[in-house]
């Protein structure tokens, strides 16, 4: 079943569900994540493959929860309260460490080169809602990998956070606006 959708002043058909593949990632940390926020990243590269073997080679310390591919397939490398480490050096909501209390989200490719498809945006609200639901997840505690990262140089001056490429402010609004729609 379709589900229409009006997005940039025309209608789309975009799948109701999308596929989920069970990718585990060996990069879970020790602990439980007391799920408090979503952090929105983009992979940066444009191919999958390297993506996912990125975010689960054992040895590379970083993943994330959910890998969205280009048509809204979602590759699940952990589950929400599972600790992966998706936010390196972060700061949110006087916390350090945001590793430990959100959910990380990976849309393949670099938004600062090509916009998300909007089969990642709907996948990523089919996704989202229900953990923010279910966690009681605020609207304001979905940020960007900037955000934190930025935050934690503000309150760590002297341990500065590298900077990296992050997903682009006008992507991240269209996915902020689609979840509130």
């Amino acid at each position: 079943m379709a589900l229409a959708v009006f997005v940039s002043y025309y209608f789309i058909f975009i799948p109701r569900h999308y596929k989920e593949i069970k990718y585990h990632t060996a990069t879970i940390r020790k602990g439980t994540n007391q799920v408090q926020g979503i952090v929105l990243h983009h992979t940066a590269t444009a191919f999958l493959d390297a993506s996912l073997h990125g975010l689960t080679a054992e040895g590379s310390g970083r993943s994330c929860h959910v890998l969205i591919n280009y048509d809204g397939t979602r590759y699940i490398l952990a589950e929400p309260k599972e600790i992966t480490g998706h936010a390196g050096k972060s700061y949110f909501n006087g916390k350090s460490d945001c590793n430990k209390f959100t959910i990380g989200i990976e849309f393949q490719g670099s938004t600062n080169i090509f916009p998300l498809t909007n089969r990642q945006i709907a996948s990523a609200v089919e996704y989202i809602k229900p953990i923010m639901r279910e966690y009681n997840i605020p609207i304001e505690n979905i940020v960007t990998h900037k955000t934190i990262r930025e935050n934690y140089n503000k309150m760590y001056p002297s341990k500065h956070a590298s900077p990296k490429i992050d997903i682009c402010q006008r992507d991240y609004k269209r996915v902020i606006k689609a979840l509130k729609e």
